[in-house]
């Protein structure tokens, strides 16, 4: 029997959508970093994404979600954005922005819709994983699933490390 799980708002609107998804629960745990998360869930880390928020020099937002041992490489997140430089937003910014609280936030049910960038590696995965809008809880889907509630690009944001 399955335990009544704590919906959250990212949840909600998936069901409301008719979008299946897998919710994950590492709640538990009291891991925070992105990695950390994905060990908890036993998840291939290049599977597990972490969902950043920068603002441009135009002042638009935008909303990048990369996996989460990577780093976001703002020059090209710049320019898959058409803006001259974006940098990211101040921590205690983000819920006013978003409406998510760091190391809460989604790329679904922000405050309103932003411009949102998926790294192209999502797309080698029959599903992703990344936030559920709350601390200690994360969904997973494939990109075709979640292009039904939110628009994105796919472009390589991250930076190489090798």
């Amino acid at each position: 029997m399955k335990m009544k799980e704590q919906k959250t708002n990212v949840m909600r609107i998936l069901d409301k959508s008719k979008i299946a998804y897998k919710s994950h629960d590492y709640s538990h745990t009291g891991v925070i970093s992105g990695t950390e998360v994905a060990a908890a869930l036993g998840q291939n880390p290049k599977q597990v994404f972490k969902t950043l928020v920068t603002e441009g020099k135009s002042g638009n937002h935008y909303v990048f979600v990369i996996p989460v041992e990577d780093e976001l490489d703002l020059k090209k997140a710049a320019k898959s954005v058409g803006e001259k430089y974006v940098e990211m937003i101040k921590q205690k910014d983000m819920l006013k922005i978003t409406g998510y609280i760091h190391g809460g936030c989604s790329p679904i049910g922000m405050k309103k819709p932003f411009t949102t960038v998926i790294n192209n590696t999502a797309a080698e995965y029959a599903t992703i994983i990344f936030s559920a809008g709350k601390i200690g809880h994360q969904v997973e889907l494939g990109i075709d699933r979640l292009r039904k509630v939110i628009d994105f690009d796919l472009v390589d944001v991250v930076k190489n490390m090798h």
